[in-house]
């Protein structure tokens, strides 16, 4: 440790002694009554201390004035620094402020309320793109050139007008556009669930309504074979489904095939396990033998 370090752990002298500076200044900034006693007075460099006193006040329990002073090099003058009021070990403090976007929790959503989600949310990935330009030498093309034109007519045998002649080409109709096509299989969305949206939805399923809580481990049989389950769709068809039955607490929930609970489907026709046989020899019980000759004998 250097003499530079030992220095600055030692409160001067004078800035150590002016007890009654820091009081009065403490006092000035803070409403009557409301500075304790001096608790400690703690360096802060060369020359500089920190006076620490109690704070009073109602709603501030275990806050703490600091009034620091200091002294400039080779005088005997201490002057004042600063004052402010700061939270002891054992204060009560607000928790630290977190985003709204981090403090949200499952479940805090009422009705009216509006979640955006983020442009860069890794839970989702582009779905449907939009891009119905085909690319060059493509079977499938905007347009009908005049080639394939002249193949039309003559295969269907069309009469051609002069504004057909007069026509380069004849646009697709909508119908065959990948949007139109895209929007009548249900898959026009701007965005999907990526591969770690599906993940960490799986883990948080599977935890909730797994294979691992109590509930299924102590269920006769899983739900895969459970005739309330139905299955979802996509890639989670494997893995998971939905529960239907009205007595199960996984009613309406989202449940891993291996989970399981008393409501399976046949949980009454399921085999009971066998009894062991009984013992041919009974060691487990015990015969009462008199300790002396039954009452009413004259012997």
């Amino acid at each position: 440790m250097s003499a530079a370090t030992t220095r600055s752990r030692t409160p001067d002298r004078l800035c150590a002694e002016a007890v009654d500076l820091a009081r009065s200044a403490a006092e000035e900034a803070a409403a009557p009554g409301v500075v304790g006693e001096h608790v400690s007075a703690v360096s802060e460099g060369d020359r500089v201390v920190t006076h620490l006193f109690e704070c009073k006040e109602i709603g501030y329990r275990g806050w703490r004035w600091a009034v620091t002073v200091a002294r400039a090099s080779r005088s005997k003058l201490v002057t004042l620094d600063e004052t402010v009021l700061l939270p002891g070990p054992d204060s009560l403090q607000a928790p630290e402020w977190v985003p709204w976007s981090d403090r949200l929790r499952p479940g805090d959503m009422g009705p009216g309320d509006l979640l955006p989600t983020e442009a860069a949310d890794l839970r989702l990935e582009p779905g449907y793109s939009g891009e119905d330009t085909p690319p060059p030498n493509s079977a499938v093309t905007d347009a009908v050139t005049p080639q394939a034109l002249a193949e039309l007519v003559e295969a269907e045998d069309i009469e051609v007008t002069a504004e057909t002649d007069r026509d380069e080409s004849i646009p697709v109709t909508e119908r065959g556009t990948i949007a139109s096509v895209a929007e009548e299989l249900g898959m026009r969305r701007a965005r999907v669930l990526s591969r770690y949206g599906l993940h960490i939805a799986a883990d948080r399923w599977d935890e909730s309504f797994g294979a691992k809580t109590p509930m299924a481990q102590a269920a006769p049989a899983p739900c895969v074979s459970c005739g309330f389950l139905l299955p979802l769709a996509g890639s989670l068809r494997q893995a998971f489904g939905v529960c239907a039955n009205e007595f199960s607490p996984a009613d309406g929930r989202v449940v891993s095939l291996a989970y399981g609970c008393g409501g399976h489907s046949e949980a009454a026709i399921m085999p009971t396990p066998p009894r062991p046989a009984p013992h041919v020899l009974d060691e487990l019980g015990a015969d009462a033998f008199p300790l002396g000759p039954p009452a009413g004998d004259g012997g």
